[in-house]
Parts: structure tokens; sequence; C-alpha cells
């Protein structure tokens, strides 16, 4: 990523959640943490990346809202940031803080372990 499609990206996510937190009304939206923006070379598509702390219906629920408010979040980041191309957002969800918790289970000693190797000359 060259160093000003990482401006425009941190820009972009950090209008997106100014408009999350002021303007956004949709009831289906829960808590959503706007956690990184990848830009396309042209940036004119941008790939934004949230996390949830709902699970399962209800954070289907808040991609959705996310979504559904796409068209209108583009327009007020292009205006607001004045880009000569308001980038097209396209919502996912990021699943590395949960993949980041399940590495870190498995790598958690279990009772009884002490997390050493046993003396092979026991």
């Amino acid at each position: 990523m060259t160093r000003r499609s990482r401006r425009v990206a941190d820009e972009i996510r950090g209008e997106i959640a100014r408009l999350l937190l002021r303007e956004a009304h949709d009831p289906r939206l829960g808590f959503v943490t706007i956690t990184a923006v990848e830009m396309s070379p042209d940036l004119r598509s941008a790939r934004v990346f949230v996390s949830t702390l709902e699970g399962g219906e209800k954070r289907a629920h808040s991609l959705e809202a996310l979504r559904s408010a796409a068209g209108f979040l583009r327009r007020e980041v292009g205006h607001n940031l004045g880009l000569r191309f308001a980038p097209a957002l396209d919502f996912r969800i990021d699943t590395s803080i949960e993949t980041g918790r399940r590495i870190e289970d498995l790598l958690k000693p279990r009772d009884g372990d002490t997390g050493e190797e046993p003396d092979p000359s026991a």
C-alpha cells in the first residue's frame, strides 16, 4: 500500500467512525468498531473491516445495517474529506480478535500442565 493510500484509508476510517457515532441512527447497528480500511490502488474502492461485540445473528444485522447505509456513508465521506472520487465501501467482519483469542486459548497450559517439557531421564 502506498503512503497516499494508507493516509486516505486512515482518514476514511476516522470519518466513518465519526459518522457512525453521530449520524447513523439504525437500530440494527450494535456496538461497531471500524478496525481497518484497505484501499484499492486507484482509491476508488475501500474494504472496511468492522468488529462487533455481539455474535451470531446480531453481528449479521449490524453488517446488514452498514451495507444498507453504504451509499449515505460513501457520499458523506467523499464530501467531508474533499475526495475527487468517493470510494465504494465494502463492509466486512474483522475476525482477527476472535482468531487471536482462539490462538491464545490453544497456547495456554491446561490444568496440571506446567508448560514445561517432560524430563526424559526421569
